[in-house]
C-alpha cells in the first residue's frame, strides 16, 4: 500500500502512476469542455483560497476535473465514494501529482469511511459528493465543520434524493447544489453514460452475447431507460419492472414489456437493477430464476439486491470469472452475480464514458464556482439547482467544440414568447 511519512495520501500502489497519467490523458482528449474551461479559470483563479474535499469516484474522468479545480486555485483532498470504484492507477497518478487522496480499489467498509474522515481532518470550506455519504459523515460525526463550510455539490440521483429529504426536514448545515438534476447532466451522464457503461460492465464480466436474451431493467428512470434501449440496441428482448405508474407507461410506449418482478423473475436472462431502492431483487425472487441467470446493480448502493441473503441461502459460491460469482442454489440451479450487486459499470468496467462526463464535471465545476461567489446559496440551507444560464452555457459550449452550430431566436421572436396578444 503506497503511503507517504505525513499521511497525505493512501494508494494501493505509486508505482502504477505512470500508467494512471496516460489514462488521464486520454481523458483529456475526451474532455473538450472541462478542459476549455480549465483554461478559462487557469487565469482568473475564481477557487484561489478554497479547500474542496470531494467523495467521487476515482476514475480517468474525475481526475480530470480534480486537476480542473487545482488550477483554478483550490485546495483539493479526496476519496472514492464507493469501495469497488476507484482505478488504482488513476489514485497514484494523483498521489504523484501532489494530490491529497486516500483510494484504493476493495476496501472494507472501515476503510472507506477513514478515508472519508481524512478528507475532512483538511477542514474544507466547499464539498464535493456522489451519494451524499461525505456530507452526512459531516452533519452526523463533525457538525462544527459545516461552520466554514460555504455549501456543497451532489452528483448523483440517490444522493439528491436524501439531500432533499433533509432539507424539508430543516435538517441542512449548509446549501447544497443537485448537478445531478441539471439537463446537462441526467440527460446524458444518466441515460447515454449509465446505460453504456453497465452493459459494458456486464459483457466484461461475463463476455456474454446480448442479442436473444431476455434482459430485466428494474426502474424507469433516466438510468433504467438508457440500460434498457442499450440492451434493445444490442438485440434483447427487453422487460421492465417499475413501482412509478408514469415510468411504466413511457416504458411500454417506447416498445418495452412491463410487468412485475415476480412474473420477470421467471423467465429473464439478465437481470439489472436501477431503482436506488432496496430489496428490489430478493431471495424469494432468486429462487425462482432460471439455470444461469446474471443478476446485477447500476444504482449507487449494494441494497438493491439481497446478496446476504443469498450468499447465506447458497449451497456453494465461488470467482468464476473476475467480478463474477457462480452461486450454486439448494434447488440445483446456478445464479451468476456480478460485482457483488455493487454498481457494476464501475465495480466491473471504467464506469461512463468520458465524453459524457465532460458536461457532469462541468456541471460540478461551474457550480462550486457559484458557491465561492455567492452568487448560489443566498437564501439558506437548502438544495438548489444549477442556474439555467450555466447549463446552457456547458451545452452550447459541447455543441461548439463538436462543430455544431444552432439557430437563435431573433428580437421578434423573443418577443413574441411573452406576448398575449395574439391570437390565431
Amino acid at each position: 500500500m503506497g503511503q507517504n511519512l505525513d499521511h497525505s495520501f493512501k494508494v494501493k500502489d505509486l508505482a502504477l502512476a505512470e500508467e494512471g497519467r496516460k489514462k488521464i490523458d486520454w481523458a483529456e482528449s475526451r474532455m473538450p469542455v472541462l478542459m476549455k474551461l480549465r483554461e478559462e479559470f487557469r487565469e482568473t483563479k475564481p477557487l484561489e483560497g478554497q479547500r474542496i474535499a470531494g467523495c467521487l469516484h476515482v476514475t480517468k474522468e474525475t481526475a480530470v476535473l480534480v486537476e480542473t479545480l487545482v488550477a483554478a486555485g483550490a485546495d483539493v483532498a479526496w476519496c472514492g465514494c464507493n469501495p469497488l470504484s476507484t482505478n488504482d492507477e488513476v489514485a497514484a497518478a494523483l498521489a504523484a501529482n501532489g494530490i491529497k487522496i486516500w483510494a484504493w480499489h476493495g476496501m472494507s467498509k472501515d476503510e472507506y469511511y477513514w478515508a472519508i474522515d481524512k478528507t475532512l481532518e483538511f477542514k474544507p470550506t466547499l464539498t464535493l459528493d456522489d451519494g451524499a455519504d461525505l456530507i452526512f459523515r459531516v452533519h452526523s460525526k463533525m457538525p462544527e465543520l459545516a461552520e466554514n463550510i460555504i455549501g456543497g455539490t451532489e452528483e448523483t440521483t440517490t444522493g439528491v434524493h436524501r439531500l432533499r429529504a433533509m432539507d424539508k426536514d430543516g435538517k441542512l448545515l449548509y446549501p447544497i447544489i443537485a448537478v445531478n438534476d441539471t439537463p446537462t447532466k441526467w440527460e446524458f451522464d444518466n441515460v447515454y453514460g449509465t446505460g453504456q457503461s453497465t452493459l459494458d460492465g456486464i459483457m466484461r464480466a461475463t463476455s456474454i452475447l446480448f442479442a436473444g436474451k431476455t434482459v430485466v431493467v428494474a426502474g424507469y428512470g433516466h438510468c433504467g431507460r438508457g440500460v434498457a434501449n442499450r440492451a434493445k440496441g444490442l438485440g434483447a428482448n427487453v422487460l421492465v419492472t417499475e413501482v412509478d405508474p408514469i415510468n411504466a407507461l413511457k416504458a411500454t410506449l417506447e416498445g418495452f414489456r412491463v410487468m412485475k418482478m415476480d412474473d420477470a423473475a421467471k423467465i429473464g436472462d439478465v437481470f439489472i437493477t436501477a431503482t436506488g431502492m432496496k430489496d428490489v431483487i430478493t431471495l424469494g425472487h432468486l429462487k425462482t430464476m432460471k439455470d444461469g441467470a446474471i443478476v446485477c446493480n447500476t444504482g449507487h448502493y449494494d441494497v438493491e439486491i439481497q446478496v446476504e441473503a443469498l450468499l447465506n441461502y447458497a449451497k456453494s459460491v465461488r470467482t468464476i470469472r473476475p467480478n463474477n460469482e457462480e452461486i450454486i442454489m439448494p434447488e440445483g440451479h446456478r445464479i451468476y452475480l456480478l460485482a457483488r450487486g455493487r454498481l457494476v459499470n464501475l465495480a466491473a468496467a471504467e464506469g461512463h464514458p468520458s465524453e459524457v462526463m465532460d458536461m457532469s464535471f462541468s456541471g460540478q465545476l461551474l457550480s462550486l464556482i457559484s458557491l465561492a461567489n455567492g452568487t448560489v446559496g443566498k437564501d439558506g440551507n437548502h438544495v438548489y439547482d444549477l442556474p439555467k444560464e450555466l447549463d446552457e452555457r456547458i451545452a452550447r459550449l459541447k455543441l461548439k467544440l463538436m462543430g455544431f452550430e444552432i439557430d437563435e431566436l431573433t428580437d421578434a421572436q423573443k418577443e413574441y414568447l411573452t406576448a398575449y396578444d395574439e391570437g390565431t
